[in-house]
């Protein structure tokens, strides 16, 4: 019977490994093209062009410089390029001066990581150096001569960089896929405190706290996605005209960030406050209408982000803004019935986020502010 319960645990974590497998593949099928012709058109210029046998390094550098991984921007392949090429080029300077052998690959590779961290900071680059000059070292000189690897190098990397600026993804996508998924769950959140608060369940309360918390990777994954959107949109003549909602997806990520980092702080303060039996039945339910209605103004705005036409976007962030503002209108310290310290800090809680989230859509902060009522 043990083994059988094995055989059925090790038979779903296949399938499941298969299942996410063939996924990563499908996401990356864009990619494996790319990397593809990347790879074969520099060997090829370089074998057919240039009269170099076996120009692997050609091939090699152009394929390391594409990579994988969302942070494959075009400043990151100027610096995986500038890496593969400067370790061949080092790699074959020491070998013009000091030959091969075990010796002269340890002295290479030293030298060209202390090249490296002088020149920059970035362990990519840093270990591509290092790597393409081992190689230089202990491999065979070809016949066309020992520099002939370091054009080989410069054309793998020349065309890794035409292939990003050639064929760029679209600046929108990375961006608006995390941004998506922060809001999506700040309003997840929104609705567990909700529940908790009807429920008057502090447990719950907490577990709302730890998807608060899990939302990190977001938030630290949103700052290199607009980067990579913005760069895409300054290099590309096809998607120029993406910077300005580029800077709007910008305004929506910095709210959003402080959003989520003071729905934290409430989200706490409300565990605690269940625990001590605060706020009462009554004060609970109307608290826990408004985290409704507030998830619901969240949801609105992250159609906003999500619309593919700009007039879709405009009606959606319009609509976000104007519940917002009617949300803070209420956020009265004595509002929702709540009465002694606790419960009012509740509510006082909730005010810098509604700030957060009406600048995020849109709002100016003196505007924000303007919409809360005065203590």
């Amino acid at each position: 019977m043990p083994s059988h319960s094995a055989f059925r645990r090790a038979a779903g974590f296949i399938r499941r490994r298969t299942r996410v497998g063939i996924l990563r593949v499908r996401s990356s099928l864009l990619k494996i093209v790319q990397i593809t012709v990347c790879a074969v058109a520099a060997y090829w210029f370089a074998e057919q062009v240039l009269g170099h046998e076996e120009p692997i390094f050609a091939a090699t550098s152009a394929m390391i410089a594409s990579g994988f991984g969302r942070d494959t921007t075009l400043r990151r392949t100027l610096e995986v390029a500038l890496g593969c090429t400067l370790g061949i080029a080092v790699g074959d300077l020491l070998l013009s001066l000091l030959g091969t052998g075990i010796w002269q690959a340890a002295v290479v590779v030293a030298l060209s990581l202390a090249l490296a961290r002088f020149l920059d900071s970035g362990t990519i680059f840093s270990t591509q150096l290092g790597l393409q000059s081992l190689l230089v070292v202990l491999l065979p000189v070809p016949a066309a001569g020992p520099f002939a690897r370091s054009l080989d190098a410069i054309v793998g990397g020349l065309f890794a960089i035409a292939i990003a600026i050639l064929i760029p993804r679209h600046p929108r996508s990375e961006p608006v896929k995390e941004l998506r998924g922060l809001l999506g769950e700040l309003s997840g959140v929104l609705r567990e405190c909700a529940a908790a608060l009807l429920s008057a369940d502090a447990t719950a309360a907490w577990h709302a706290l730890v998807r608060a918390r899990t939302t990190q990777e977001l938030m630290n994954a949103l700052p290199a996605a607009l980067k990579s959107a913005q760069e895409t949109a300054m290099i590309s003549p096809a998607f120029r005209r993406y910077r300005g909602e580029l800077e709007r997806l910008r305004r929506v990520a910095d709210g959003t960030d402080l959003a989520v980092r003071n729905a934290r702080v409430f989200t706490r303060r409300m565990a605690n406050a269940l625990m001590h039996g605060t706020p009462g039945p009554e004060a609970a339910e109307d608290l826990a209408a408004f985290l409704e209605e507030l998830a619901d103004a969240v949801d609105l705005l992250e159609h906003s982000v999500s619309e593919a036409h700009q007039s879709a976007r405009d009606r959606a962030e319009h609509a976000a803004r104007n519940e917002l503002a009617a949300s803070a209108s209420r956020l009265a310290p004595g509002a929702f019935g709540v009465s002694g310290l606790e419960g009012e800090a509740l509510v006082l809680l909730l005010r810098p986020m509604l700030v957060d989230l009406q600048e995020a859509a849109g709002t100016s902060h003196e505007d924000a502010v303007r919409y809360l009522p005065r203590i």
